[in-house]
């Protein structure tokens, strides 16, 4: 089956490593692995476009670009990733209406709240629009399912559990202890790590709530602990500077690390430590686990379908930071619940939160849209 890709939050090729870039890479790979020809077939970013004269040229520029690669392309169906009020999908209901094809959203939102405020509500409607002209919706986010019903009919609405190819995170001893050679970091004391862009809003407020919440494992009884950052982003001296205030000599900065080489440094850590703050679900926790380490988090947003609390990690209230000192402190004392919880956790993505499997009922969906067009 041929397959009409678009991602109009971000393109494929977007430089800024993201959640949803993750998703949508991770989705065209599996419908690839499992045998669909799936072509990005525009790379318009859709995200405040109508704000500027500029954006609505490059708009329709977009959706003569969108014609003439789908009429060479000729494909059975067009899906789009990730339409929503910020990043409304414009030019898929257009060209798969134009060509006669099935339309599909996987993980679109909605939100009716975004129509009350003029800053918003074109957004709103233009993303309204993408969702009532489709033939169906595919959602990797429990959360979102009752405000979608809204706009959608519940029997036009699958839950897909979200994934990741669990072959792309082994865990490699050897490489773990060459990332600990490579940073002077000692065997002997606890390395816990943690990823995430040093971006203003959630990602940085996880980041200092980490901080804090490690920062009490310093007062007696003291705990010997190295903490691994990797990431980076336009508030990396912020960041920087707030580690050295509350963590004085225990935190190493990797920089950024490309996708494809996170495993060898989630295999040198024992524990991975994110609050997760506003996470819609954490494509970084599956990754974490699928290496062997236990999850210390918040118990909050889209944390838990990612994470199980007491069998692959524990998930903490939000109390300032002294429950995720008291978990990491429980994990790093207890060598038997840490190789019951990372053997868990293994097991958990690979069964569970595999994409090869969990995108098979999504390929068939396809197919059978496909079918019931002729």
């Amino acid at each position: 089956m041929k397959i009409a890709f678009y991602c109009p939050n971000k393109p494929l090729d977007h430089p800024h490593p993201s959640g949803d870039l993750v998703i949508a890479k991770g989705l065209r790979q599996t419908l690839a692995a499992l045998g669909h020809e799936c072509e990005e077939i525009v790379r318009f970013r859709t995200r405040w476009f109508w704000k500027s004269p500029q954006g609505w040229t490059a708009l329709v520029g977009a959706c003569a670009e969108a014609c003439r690669r789908t009429w060479m392309f000729r494909p059975d169906l067009w899906l789009t990733y990730h339409s929503y009020y910020k990043s409304p999908d414009t030019v898929g209901p257009w060209i798969s209406g134009l060509f006669g094809i099935p339309y599909v959203l996987f993980q679109p939102m909605y939100a009716t709240s975004r129509r009350k405020k003029p800053g918003t509500r074109l957004g709103f409607y233009m993303n309204r629009l993408a969702l009532k002209a489709c033939r169906h919706v595919f959602l990797n986010n429990m959360d979102d399912l009752e405000a979608m019903k809204r706009a959608v009919p519940r029997v036009r609405i699958d839950y897909i559990p979200p994934g990741i190819l669990p072959d792309d995170f082994q865990r490699n001893e050897a490489h773990g202890r060459s990332v600990r050679r490579k940073y002077g970091l000692s065997d002997d004391a606890p390395l816990l790590m943690t990823a995430a862009r040093f971006r203003p809003g959630v990602k940085v407020q996880s980041l200092e709530y980490l901080f804090g919440s490690l920062s009490l494992l310093l007062v007696p009884p003291e705990m010997p602990f190295r903490l691994l950052v990797a990431g980076d982003g336009p508030m990396e001296q912020e960041v920087k500077s707030l580690a050295r205030r509350l963590l004085p000599g225990r935190v190493v900065f990797t920089g950024r690390v490309p996708r494809e080489e996170m495993a060898r440094y989630y295999s040198a850590a024992d524990l991975f430590v994110f609050p997760g703050i506003g996470e819609s679900l954490g494509m970084v926790f599956l990754e974490a686990q699928a290496c062997g380490l236990p999850v210390v988090a918040l118990d909050t947003a889209g944390v838990p379908q990612v994470v199980q609390h007491g069998k692959t990690g524990l998930l903490v209230p939000e109390d300032g930071g002294r429950a995720m000192a008291e978990a990491v402190r429980e994990l790093v004392g207890n060598p038997g619940l840490h190789a019951t919880l990372a053997h868990n956790a293994m097991d958990f993505v690979q069964k569970e939160r595999n994409l090869l499997k969990n995108y098979q009922a999504l390929s068939k969906s396809l197919e059978e849209l496909v079918k019931a067009r002729h």
